[in-house]
């Protein structure tokens, strides 16, 4: 076989090996979704709790990656707090040796071969399932098969090192010893980055140090370089994100950056310590029984990132408070919780992306509900100022609503191409209905407003008792909104009655009001113009506390 041919297949393995990780990944995180919520979201101020956190979920999803990206959109939405995200972070590191021990042990020390094709005749009938979280189990079982099929090829087509230019280098840059290892924890950092996988990379080492190409001590300090590596992807992440969610990233990467700093330090011993134990424990000598090197490489993997963890976790407040000085607030004095935009793209999975719309779901409301009490406010303002004031704000939140609205929408649409659980397609459609309530709000509150514009020009003034009418129904939408903000921002447990008991109350008043109505104009307590616009603002105020109601059963039938 040709050198160029080799290479191609080398290349066609690594990918199969990474798109059967990728795959296998992102199908646990849809099986997932829902537990990985519940998880995150208990997370309280305990250290301890969050570093445990992001070990299990890593561990269950097996992409540190993945765990990185959801925490710093997270912190981002407001969901962590900087202090809990850096615990949670810290575990995922640990969390990710998981698939190290599985790759080396079934792909090594067992002839797994035997099983993949079981697994995959299993797997694809499953895919053509109509449930959905069926198809995920098939995906899965399919990437386990496609992860161990990859490092077969790459067992078999990456030959045995013999005498050869490249060998010959790899020799003469080991002469240099820490040159050699900062070279190569280079090249382990590149691959991961360009990658985005460091199970990936850590497989393509264990093989490459298994035929000899490279010694124990150097396939060592390039997986040093994986975990410098996969912080880009948080980094990457965070760039257009809110302060916290930049600081959580960069944190990732100072995390990984100390425990690269003394462990290159301190190379020697830690390959001489290895060994030790790996001897001791019977899995062999790497350095002599090339069977012994991926084990050995995993121990080495879990062992470096737990002894990282436990020394830098006694630190993590001081971290905290490094970072925060690091990456201080803007000038605008940005909150933890960013009142803009969704910020940090689509994270990994789907069912996770959809914290994000919700989050700003919850800004959407709050700014419809603000713009309601600017309406309650310049219908009945004499300043001409401050009635200029309330017309400019009302504006600008009609438009603020069109753009969430069409942002929201465009996110929703892009975490629909994936293929979601059956809860998160619910939810999706959930905040679709809801966004389309809250933008008609907005509508309203700004049909009022130019009702109340006509109002000024016509100069109609209502007596007393219409004024007292209208300023009832306003109070009774108000309170409608606040139901709904506050359901949609604490989650809280309110009897889905008093919403209910809400809407009626506002459509009972705009009946009794309406049949009032034409006694008042037969009565000639105000004209035919002063009547359309008097019904014109019940009927916009009424729609209003429909939409608001929408919202509310939307979210507690189907969040």
């Amino acid at each position: 076989m040709s050198v160029a041919l080799i290479i191609l297949t080398i290349a066609g393995a690594s990918a199969l090996f990474l798109y059967g990780l990728k795959l296998m990944s992102e199908s646990l995180q849809k099986i997932m979704g829902d537990w990985l919520q519940i998880m995150l979201g208990s997370i309280s101020s305990n250290r301890a709790k969050g570093l445990m956190t992001g070990v299990f979920i890593t561990a269950l999803i097996q992409s540190s990656s993945a765990t990185t990206v959801m925490v710093v959109s997270f912190v981002n939405a407001g969901i962590l707090r900087l202090s809990e995200a850096v615990g949670v972070i810290m575990g995922a590191n640990i969390g990710t040796t998981l698939t190290a021990w599985i790759v080396s042990f079934f792909g090594f020390q067992i002839d797994i071969s035997l099983l993949v094709l079981p697994l995959i005749g299993l797997g694809i009938p499953l895919i053509f399932s109509n449930n959905r979280n069926v198809k995920n189990w098939g995906e899965m079982l399919l990437g386990f098969s496609l992860i161990f099929i990859g490092l077969g090829f790459l067992k078999q087509f990456i030959p045995d090192a013999g005498a050869s230019v490249l060998l010959e280098a790899i020799n003469f840059l080991k002469s240099f010893e820490y040159g050699a290892y900062i070279v190569f924890l280079l090249i382990g950092a590149v691959f991961t980055a360009f990658t985005r996988s460091s199970n990936a990379v850590f497989a393509v080492i264990a093989v490459l140090c298994f035929k000899g190409w490279i010694s124990f001590d150097l396939a060592v300090s390039m997986i040093l370089g994986i975990n410098i590596g996969k912080t880009l992807s948080a980094i990457r992440a965070s760039q257009i994100a809110n302060t916290n969610a930049r600081r959580a990233a960069l944190a990732h990467f100072f995390y990984n950056l100390i425990g690269i700093f003394w462990g290159i330090i301190l190379l020697p011993v830690l390959v001489k310590g290895v060994i030790f134990l790996s001897v001791f424990v019977g899995i062999g000598n790497p350095s002599l029984e090339p069977q012994a090197v991926p084990l050995s490489l995993a121990l080495f993997h879990t062992l470096f990132n737990v002894v990282n963890t436990l020394v830098l976790f006694q630190f993590s407040r001081q971290l905290t408070k490094y970072i925060i000085k690091k990456i201080p607030l803007d000038s605008r004095g940005e909150d933890e919780f960013k009142l803009t935009h969704i910020k940090t793209g689509m994270l990994s999975t789907p069912d996770a992306s959809l914290f994000q719309a919700k989050r700003e779901a919850i800004v959407f409301a709050e700014s419809v509900r603000k713009m309601f009490m600017s309406v309650e406010r310049i219908i009945f303002e004499k300043s001409e100022k401050e009635y200029l004031t309330l017309k400019e704000d009302i504006g600008a939140k009609e438009i603020q609503a069109d753009r969430l609205e069409k942002e929201i929408a465009t996110f929703l649409t892009k975490v629909s191409e994936g293929r979601l659980s059956e809860s998160s397609s619910r939810r999706l459609r959930a905040l679709y209905e809801m966004i389309d309530d809250m933008e008609s709000i907005a509508d309203s509150c700004n049909n009022i407003l130019n009702i109340v514009e006509r109002k000024k020009l016509k100069k109609i003034e209502f007596p007393e008792p219409i004024n007292n009418n209208i300023q009832l129904m306003f109070n009774m939408v108000q309170e409608s909104l606040d139901i709904m903000v506050t359901v949609l921002t604490h989650d809280e447990e309110l009897p889905f009655s008093m919403s209910q008991e809400t809407e009626k109350e506002i459509n009972n008043f705009r009946d009794i009001l309406k049949n009032e109505h034409l006694d008042n104009l037969e009565k000639g307590i105000y004209n035919y113009d002063a009547g359309i616009i008097y019904n014109d603002i019940i009927s916009q105020s009424e729609r209003i506390g429909d939409f608001a109601f929408n919202v509310v059963e939307s979210y507690k039938t189907l969040f």
